[in-house]
């Protein structure tokens, strides 16, 4: 368990450093001279570059045993991120989240392929739920504090923060994890042949439709809570039960697919969400402003966005038995992708108005309980 437990305190970094921007993407813009929209493509590259990077590095480091990959991948983030505390302007910003996003591609599906292999079959959702809840508890402690150090201190130091959280992390792993070989490189015939079969072909749009619903609105949570009558101080009370949610969601999805099945725990996020996004929408449209309600969906929206992965790892698993390091890299660029994609819709509608934005959110969530339903018996 504790070995566990050090690789989700990694995940906990890389999701500190992937999204601990959208605290204060105001003060980054204004800081950089920039727009808000702009500002937020920090978000959209780092996806981007994550999920071309994943299996890119996946094959080029398929031989290094995975203590020392785990090890790099976070000095390389550590190192990263010190470059984004000092960049001068959105180029340079941009230019070292791409170098992050390597870092990332290089941990988090090697964290989630050691955590399954170091427990037994019937205990995965659990170990992967825990990986996965580092990225959760990042969500939930990691993004509000660097909003309260960003307030306080500036954005820039709260990237310096993450940067020492990556290197102590790197010690960790470096002293408490197993020594565990890497294995023969796959071809990129033979990843291109797992996108091919037909049970990874088809959960893997799904990791893609669910993410860019969940990330629609989150890179720009700030102006679109504006929306909905929290302003100021209110907003990182807002992420923190947003990530309280994204915990819960997590943690119940990973004892949840163990007992009923990865396609019913995933039905019940789509349905969430869809709601969560839909209420939020009808607010923000008619100027509704109660906080009570705002406090429920944006938990609602955080345990229906981090319900997904360790549903979706265990259907890809299921799917392609044997194969777990590959699907789970594969898996890890979808949920970028997701991302990106999410961000970048996201941005295009900053300037036509928050309930658009939320509105967009919950047809995504609808489209992706649809496709679910198309392919619910894969991977079950």
């Amino acid at each position: 368990m504790a070995r566990t437990l050090v690789l989700a305190l990694g995940t906990f970094a890389v999701g500190t450093d992937a999204f601990v921007l959208a605290g204060f993407l105001p003060d980054v813009a204004h800081s950089l001279h920039t727009s808000t929209s702009s500002a937020g493509q920090a978000v959209t590259v780092f996806a981007a570059a994550y999920a071309l990077a994943s299996p890119l590095v996946a094959t080029a480091t398929a031989r290094l045993p995975r203590r020392a990959l785990l090890v790099a991948a976070l000095v390389v983030l550590a190192a990263a991120n010190a470059a984004s505390a000092l960049a001068p302007n959105l180029p340079l910003l941009l230019a070292s989240r791409v170098v992050a996003a390597v870092g990332a591609a290089g941990y988090t599906p090697t964290a989630g392929a050691v955590s399954a292999a170091l427990v037994r079959p019937e205990l995965r959702g659990r170990a992967l739920s825990v990986v996965v809840g580092g990225l959760t508890v990042a969500t939930a402690l990691g993004v509000p504090l660097g909003d309260a150090v960003g307030a306080v201190m500036g954005w820039r130091a709260a990237l310096w923060l993450v940067a020492a959280l990556c290197l102590v992390t790197a010690l960790a792993a470096g002293a408490l994890m197993p020594r565990v070989p890497g294995a023969a490189p796959v071809a990129w015939a033979a990843r291109l042949a797992a996108l091919r079969r037909p049970g990874v072909a088809a959960v893997l749009p799904l990791t893609v439709l669910g993410m860019a619903a969940a990330y629609t609105v989150y890179a720009y949570a700030v102006p679109a809570l504006r929306g909905v009558g929290v302003d100021g101080s209110g907003s990182a009370w807002m992420l923190c039960a947003y990530g309280v949610g994204a915990v819960v969601g997590n943690l119940v999805a990973g004892v949840a697919v163990d007992r009923i099945g990865p396609a019913r725990v995933l039905a019940t996020g789509y349905v969430v969400m869809a709601t969560a996004m839909g209420v939020f929408a009808v607010l923000a449209a008619t100027g509704t402003h109660v906080t009570v309600v705002v406090v429920v969906l944006a938990v609602a929206w955080g345990g229906a966005s981090w319900c997904q992965t360790p549903a979706q790892q265990h259907r890809l698993m299921a799917a392609a038995p044997g194969e777990a390091p590959l699907v789970m890299a594969l898996n890890a660029s979808a949920i970028y992708v997701g991302i990106g994609v999410g961000t970048g819709v996201g941005g295009l509608m900053v300037a036509s108005g928050v309930a658009g934005m939320f509105g967009v959110a919950a047809g995504v969530a609808v489209v992706a309980l649809g496709w679910l339903g198309r392919t619910w018996r894969v991977g079950g």
